[in-house]
């Protein structure tokens, strides 16, 4: 279903990229020109769906965030 998410989110007006990393702790970071896409891509009819499933069957906890990213570095 992440898999799904990404390809999904991807063809979304304003989608940016996406990271993610599961262990232990499993996080993917989804990056969105404003907050506009962001709302948008909240009400699209299968990510409710998969946010829906994963209320209900995958996860017990979760925690969304929004945030802006000022600077970006990398070396």
């Amino acid at each position: 279903m992440a898999e799904r998410m990404v390809e999904l989110a991807s063809q979304q007006p304003g989608f940016l990229g996406a990271e993610s990393a599961r262990n232990e702790v499993g996080i993917t970071v989804s990056y969105w020109k404003d907050l506009e896409s962001i709302r948008a891509w909240k009400a699209n009819a299968e990510h409710l769906e998969a946010q829906r499933l994963g209320r209900a069957q995958w996860y017990g906890a979760f925690t969304t965030r929004i945030a802006r990213v000022e600077r970006d570095y990398s070396l």
